[in-house]
């Protein structure tokens, strides 16, 4: 094929492609920057379904609006977006880091709310005709928190830092498809993609791609990145600089008097307490009004709606692209393994067979978690059979066998499985000539919604002859990146447990990229790996390889259907709610925009009161 023959096609997909996948009255065309934000939720009802801002927040000066006091009932524990391992720690990163561009609540790149000059296009240039570069200019003139320049060498930096495979950087899925990346001049910078790229923007946008210092982070490169003085000491070029961290417990910012916005931001100080737990992050804002703003309340909806009567604060809604899911581990967990525990080579003695983790699935009620504790999608959370569950477009009709609530067959299948019933009630077979009992530990982090959903999952298992140890950990623990604490997620220490994830991006290909086998999390990547599930499946591979090639949008939706179907079908997990986001603002506090596909923060230096 010609050139000229094969740029046209590519030209009219690279239009079509954001129109397609976000096909949910979003705008459609990136040449322009959306319209400026306005004030999240109104008084007078606990949701809000924002999709783009509309009204520019009004001038005020800079440092009148006081102390900003934020609650995030999981503390953060590491200011380093590439090193981070949960959204507590995304968002403390927000707070200092820009993005070159934010990924707007309409899933288009916003790039007022990061250091690009102008958002690369088709139209002006930046995105190549061919889809194979990017080209980004950078806004002049800002200056990091220690008074140095911002150039193009610290993005340079950044990609060669988030992708040594040393560093382990759980940021590294978005820079997997850069060739190359190049600087043009102190304010350009070039990425090439290995193959033509139907998602231009997968890298340096969002919570994902913030801008760290090659200043703060030249010497730490690969193995020495987690001993950076700058994960808990940040140097970024946002609106707030830091003033103190101590992880697991407070972050304190102050103004950054430097910020290249006039008037910008309101607050002198931000306070970010972390710690406790979500029903009283929420009291503290709807009832007592101690703090201004708390986050992802995860709260039994009934409580939710009680406390939202407080009259001191309002419950912000947005529809959320996040699953509330149970993860099986293919790996053995055993301790008595020592250093090979949970390594991807020792399967796990029940969950290799197929037959034990559908009938797991068939005995769980999503039904019942969703409308009891989350109050259905209407309101924090509904049943999902997904784990792609937004953009609409996106979205599986497939049926799968695994999705209703069926006890009898369950039990079949264990039984079919060969896990026969003891005279103790339980499950046996002998498995490598010993005598094994179908026990699982079953771990999520502390929350009281979480502890019931174990309690309904527990008693349904125990019908099937299961034994199930319930175990829950600090959520500080649970979501740290520790790499020496054996209780967080990404170690998966346990037979089973349960999160919430989900994309970064309405087209995000790096979510569905953590599943691959190179992915799996080991000791050897500091089990930062992101397929914390040990799942491998080299059809699963060849499905994402295709669409990391695939530029035609129409068939990049089927190939996304075909992730979830492929996972779905081999039941790497169990997906149980479709989780909105939920929040808490004072009622004074204005300038919030929830945002489906970027951190609760991504606006801050907006935020006012």
């Amino acid at each position: 094929m010609s050139v000229k023959n094969h740029t046209w096609p590519v030209l009219a997909v690279m239009a079509m492609v954001i129109a397609l996948f976000t096909a949910c009255g979003a705008p459609t065309n990136p040449t322009t920057a959306p319209a400026a934000p306005t004030t999240a939720a109104p008084a007078t009802g606990p949701t809000t379904t924002s999709s783009a801002p509309t009204t520019a927040a009004p001038a005020a000066a800079r440092g009148t609006c006081g102390t900003l006091r934020l609650l995030w009932w999981q503390a953060p524990t590491i200011a380093n977006p590439h090193l981070a391992t949960g959204t507590k720690d995304y968002d403390v990163s927000r707070v200092v880091y820009e993005p070159l561009a934010g990924m707007g609540p309409d899933g288009v790149p916003d790039i007022r709310y990061g250091l690009a000059a102008e958002l690369p296009t088709l139209q002006n240039g930046g995105v190549s005709a061919d889809g194979k570069s990017i080209t980004w200019k950078l806004k002049q003139g800002v200056k990091w928190h220690d008074g140095s320049a911002f150039t193009a060498d610290d993005v340079v930096f950044t990609y060669q830092f988030a992708s040594d495979k040393a560093t382990a950087a759980t940021s590294s899925a978005m820079f997997a498809d850069i060739d190359k990346i190049e600087k043009l001049d102190d304010f350009t910078v070039k990425l090439t993609w290995k193959a033509p790229n139907a998602t231009p923007y997968q890298a340096f946008v969002g919570y994902l791609g913030m801008i760290i210092q090659k200043k703060a982070f030249q010497d730490y490169m690969g193995a020495k990145a987690k001993d950076a003085p700058g994960n808990l000491k940040p140097i970024g070029t946002g609106a707030y600089k830091m003033r103190e961290f101590k992880p697991n417990d407070q972050a304190t910012f102050d103004m950054n008097e430097n910020y290249r916005e006039a008037g910008k931001p309101c607050f002198k100080e931000v306070i970010m307490k972390g710690g406790g737990d979500a029903t009283s992050a929420a009291r503290a804002v709807l009832q007592t009004g101690d703090v201004d703003y708390a986050w992802n309340l995860q709260v039994a909806a009934d409580v939710l709606k009680d406390l939202a009567k407080g009259g001191k604060g309002d419950v912000v809604i947005n529809l959320g692209a996040s699953v509330e899911r149970i993860q099986f581990n293919r790996a053995n967990p055993d301790p008595a393994l020592g250093d090979k525990r949970a390594e991807p080579d020792q399967p796990n003695l029940f969950f290799t067979d197929p037959k034990v983790r559908l009938a797991l699935s068939l005995a769980s009620d999503r039904k019942t978690i969703a409308e009891q504790l989350y109050g259905g999608k209407d309101y924090t959370g509904g049943e999902t059979c997904n784990i792609l569950v937004s953009p609409a477009p996106i979205v599986s009709t497939t049926k799968f066998e695994g999705c209703e609530f069926n006890l009898d067959k369950a039990n079949k299948l264990l039984d079919d499985a060969g896990w026969a019933k003891g005279s103790d009630g339980l499950r046996h077979k002998v498995v490598n000539g010993k005598d094994v009992k179908m026990q699982f530990v079953y771990q999520t982090s502390v929350n009281p919604v979480r502890q019931s959903t174990q309690e309904i999952i527990k008693q349904s298992w125990e019908k099937l002859g299961v034994k199930v140890e319930l175990k829950s950990v600090q959520a500080g623990v649970f979501f740290s990146d520790d790499v020496a604490n054996p209780d967080t997620y990404p170690h998966f220490f346990t037979d089973v447990q349960m999160y919430t994830n989900g994309p970064s991006a309405p087209d995000d290909i790096a979510y569905v990229r953590a599943f691959t086998c190179e992915k799996r999390n080991s000791k050897a990547n500091e089990w930062r790996g992101t397929n914390v599930e040990r799942y491998c499946s080299p059809d699963f591979d060849k499905i994402i390889d295709a669409l990391s090639k695939e530029i035609d949008p129409a068939k990049r939706i089927v190939l996304y259907k075909q992730v979830n179907d492929q996972l779905m079908n081999d039941t790497v997990m169990i997906p149980l709610v479709q989780r909105n986001g939920t929040q808490a603002r004072s009622k004074d506090l204005k300038g919030v925009v929830p945002n489906t596909w970027d951190s609760n923060l991504w606006n801050l230096a907006d935020w006012r009161k």
